[in-house]
């Protein structure tokens, strides 16, 4: 859960489609997929669908149900459609605006795509000012738009999307999964380090999905075939698939760890590893490093529940249901005042008394950010009746912000930022505090066969970063220029 006042939030999902064998209404496979990857973004959502070769669609702020109306889906239904994308996007403060909704939808020389993107290009700075100056026009801020207009200039000196692709690939830094649609292909494309996930699945009539999640495989009725390699570009056309490796094998793979912690959904397999499984196996790590005498352990929804299994699996404590999470609170409560803010976790969470009355209660959640909402959700067990409450935390402490797409807050909103496990519990107000240690955090996914980027714990990023003294069109301050990074044309 993290912090209900700052929540953790990642930036997209991505979706797409290739019904080879024509028997998939792929606007409504699309719907089904982004519904089950709305927990990856719930401020704008988009499809476009593309029906021989004329590219359609529609994309605006809202949750799925609310964009995707009947009206709306009416429209996007094409009978003769065999290909489409989708996108959910989380975007963070100051860029709520519809032109940096998703797909993006690019209308060219050679024709036309359409475009999502997860994650963040570390570059992006530098790569917009070069193109403003070059004239190029910009309608909104995100990272996206910067991709959109690479791969257009590269399309028209190459004789395939392909080679465009590949050639704009040379000018990124920083993460990217991504889903393209041409007029005849649909392509995903994943980052030479692998920060965000994309996996491939196999539709029962034929053709192929990729998505960011093997959740929304499930959803369309797809088989997971497998993950997209770190620099890998998949092509999905009449031929069937094919794989283009050039720029596999040039970084080493560092998937966000955070993906098994918080991001993911439990039911998702990514890199061969099941998230549930992962998070299970953190909170085992929590009681091996942080054991105590207690006799219930409870988790906070939703990511601290399956944690919390672990937990009490390992130590012998019992496992208990110590909260019922308010399904009904979206991203839509309002929290204009200082008392509607106290009260936010109460409307949010409800305590089972009966669980913890009189009882020492291990709590596990997956973070903690700025520290309030951790101090307010023992205060409710306290309330409730619980002897002690032991803290513990299924990550490392946040201390550094991240720069491939996680949205963290400004150091100086973290509480482990020049704290001391104990001065954050000063803080909290619990009994005990552990956190999960960096060691163990990257040994959770299990057969991954991968690494893991930890910058956010440990300040060690793969590009070191340097300040840019610049702001967006919204005035949200940039992110960080990385050194050593490309400038346009290199």
């Amino acid at each position: 859960m993290s912090d209900f006042a700052y929540p953790l939030h990642e930036e997209c999902g991505v979706f797409g489609i290739y019904d080879k064998a024509g028997t998939e209404d792929v606007s409504v496979a699309v719907y089904s997929a982004l519904y089950a990857l709305q927990h990856r973004g719930q401020e704008s959502c988009g499809m476009a669908v593309n029906e021989d070769g004329v590219i359609t669609g529609h994309r605006d702020l809202g949750l799925v149900n609310e964009v995707f109306t009947p009206q709306v889906m009416a429209s996007l239904h094409k009978p003769e459609a065999h290909m489409a994308t989708g996108h959910v996007r989380y975007a963070t403060a100051g860029s709520r605006v519809r032109a940096n909704a998703q797909p993006m939808i690019v209308r060219h020389g050679r024709g036309t795509m359409a475009l999502c993107h997860n994650g963040n290009l570390t570059n992006a700075v530098q790569l917009r000012n070069a193109l403003e100056n070059d004239g190029a026009i910009f309608h909104g801020s995100s990272d996206t738009e910067v991709i959109c207009y690479l791969l257009t200039r590269n399309r028209l000196k190459h004789q395939s999307i392909e080679q465009a692709v590949a050639a704009t690939m040379d000018q990124l830094d920083g993460a990217y999964s991504l889903v393209i649609m041409s007029a005849t292909k649909l392509i995903a494309v994943r980052d030479p380090r692998g920060y965000r996930p994309l996996c491939i699945g196999t539709l029962p009539g034929g053709g192929y999905v990729f998505a960011s999640e093997s959740c929304a495989l499930d959803a369309v009725g797809a088989t997971y075939l497998r993950d997209i390699e770190p620099g890998e570009i998949v092509v999905a056309d009449p031929d069937g698939l094919r794989s283009n490796r050039e720029h596999c094998g040039k970084q080493p793979r560092q998937m966000c760890v955070f993906e098994y912690i918080y991001f993911a959904r439990p039911d998702s397999v990514i890199e061969g590893c099941s998230v549930h499984e992962a998070r299970m196996q953190a909170g085992r790590f929590l009681a091996q490093e942080h054991p105590v005498e207690a006799d219930v352990v409870i988790g906070v929804p939703d990511s601290g529940l399956d944690a919390a299994l672990g937990y009490a699996e390992a130590s012998g404590i019992p496992y208990g249901i110590g909260f019922i999470k308010n399904k009904y609170i979206g991203r839509t409560f309002i929290q204009g005042n200082q008392k509607q803010r106290e009260n936010s976790v109460r409307i949010k969470l409800n305590v089972i008394a009966s669980t913890v009355r009189d009882k020492r209660v291990v709590l596990i959640d997956d973070s903690i950010v700025r520290g309030t909402t951790s101090a307010r959700i023992i205060k409710l067990l306290r309330d409730a009746g619980a002897k002690e409450v032991h803290f513990r935390v299924s990550a490392p402490p946040f201390k550094y912000p991240c720069y491939f797409g996680t949205d963290i807050p400004d150091q100086k909103m973290l509480v482990a930022t020049g704290r001391s496990v104990d001065q954050i519990n000063e803080i909290i107000g619990a009994d005990t505090l552990g956190y999960l240690s960096t060691e163990h955090v990257v040994q959770l996914a299990k057969g991954a066969g991968c690494g893991f980027c930890t910058a956010c714990f440990t300040g060690e990023y793969a590009v070191k970063p340097e300040v840019v003294l610049s702001t967006d069109i919204h005035d949200r301050p940039l992110r960080q220029r990385p050194k050593g990074e490309k400038k346009l044309g290199e």
